[in-house]
């Protein structure tokens, strides 16, 4: 039996996490989640799993958590200190942290500085601060296993060979609701266009991402710490149908791919039963129905976020944190109505260009230039 912690349980990826364990329910235990404001769901699900501990960022919905869970017996936590009490406990084994945005940066560190097996789907820890948390994974001998799709896809091509065999990486993108969308019509696409995604069910801000290409930049960039690659090794190739997750290219010009359907709760289960695989409670595979799969290379005029992205895997430094956070901001601003969707990328390159960059910087660096970039992106966005 593994004690697992899942950080963002209420959300899309903690949900599927969730379902996962259901299936796995005589091997995996469920000791703690964490949500930011869905007390009524976080409610539900501890009834259902009954974790010793849980919290709840959102401190105006606490109290409605506690009234709720009266007589429960659940330990619930408050405060920035919840996240660290949760991940240090001595029976945890696995944290899978599906915080959203750079909010999932501290717990990633904590999870790291316990020393607990950690499956990420907060790509924005590692686009922020990869050249801190890699290195320090390595020294206190922590597993990081990534738990977004194209990822783990790497990673389960990479076992048909050695690392420095590889001779690249392949991510593969559905190119997002605009992908056949005219360009000189893109500033004119609404919020609710942008919100439905062809392929994935996600949260908003993601599928806002996606719809921009933004969620493949971050990826490039994950990718660069997660394989140790250099922007070279890192391609992106359009493929709509979403059955094909990543590629990995060999040395001797053999390319191994990971298939599948498009269904999270299959990196999920690989993440928490890594390197093992056990039987999943997901669809089977057809090939002879899904019929032909397409590929396209990416336009990076269209969408210039991917070329941003690359920007950042060859700058390195506070380059990645304060992408991430402008484009935080500016997606906020669209789906408040308050910018235009071509807005979101011509934000985050204006404050890529005018941060004060640092090239090998400390974690307060990184909080910094993290600071700067969304107080900057709401002034030119204001």
């Amino acid at each position: 039996m593994k004690n697992v912690v899942i950080l963002g349980s209420t959300g899309s990826i903690g949900t599927s996490a969730l379902d996962v364990i259901r299936n796995l329910k005589h091997k995996y235990n469920v000791v703690a989640l964490s949500a930011n404001s869905q007390w009524k769901l976080l409610s539900e699900q501890v009834n259902e799993f009954k974790p010793e501990n849980v919290s709840l960022a959102d401190e105006r919905c606490v109290e409605l958590l506690r009234n709720n869970l009266s007589g429960n017996g659940v330990q619930i936590l408050t405060g920035e200190n919840s996240v660290r009490e949760m991940v240090s406990g001595e029976n945890v084994d696995i944290v899978l942290s599906a915080i959203v945005g750079g909010a999932g940066l501290p717990a990633a560190i904590e999870v790291v500085k316990n020393r607990k097996t950690l499956a990420l789907a907060n790509k924005e820890a590692l686009v922020m601060a990869g050249g801190l948390i890699m290195p320090m994974a390595e020294e206190y001998g922590v597993s990081i296993i990534p738990v977004d799709s194209e990822h783990s896809a790497v990673l389960q091509a990479l076992r048909a060979g050695r690392r420095e065999e590889v001779k690249k990486i392949i991510i593969t993108a559905s190119g997002g609701p605009f992908r056949n969308h005219p360009e000189e019509k893109l500033s004119e696409v609404t919020k609710e266009e942008a919100l439905n995604h062809p392929t994935w069910n996600m949260g908003n801000k993601i599928t806002i991402d996606s719809a921009t290409l933004m969620n493949k930049a971050l990826e490039v960039i994950e990718a660069k710490w997660l394989f140790d690659l250099d922007a070279t090794q890192i391609e992106v190739v359009i493929h709509p149908e979403s059955i094909i997750h990543s590629l990995v290219e060999f040395c001797d010009g053999s390319v191994i791919a990971q298939m599948g359907l498009p269904d999270m709760k299959v990196p999920i289960q690989f993440a928490l039963t890594y390197p093992d695989r056990v039987n999943g409670n997901v669809k089977s595979f057809n090939l002879a129905k899904l019929g032909t799969l397409n590929f396209h290379k990416p336009d990076m005029d269209k969408f210039p976020a991917l070329r941003l992205g690359y920007e950042v895997v060859e700058k390195g430094g506070t380059m990645g944190a304060t992408f991430n956070a402008a484009n935080e901001i500016a997606v906020q601003a669209f789906l408040e109505d308050k910018i235009k969707f071509t807005d979101i990328t011509r934000a985050v390159e204006y404050v890529m260009k005018e941060h004060n960059y640092i090239k090998d910087p400390t974690l307060q660096d990184i909080i910094d230039a993290d600071e700067y970039a969304r107080k900057e992106t709401k002034i030119c966005l204001s």
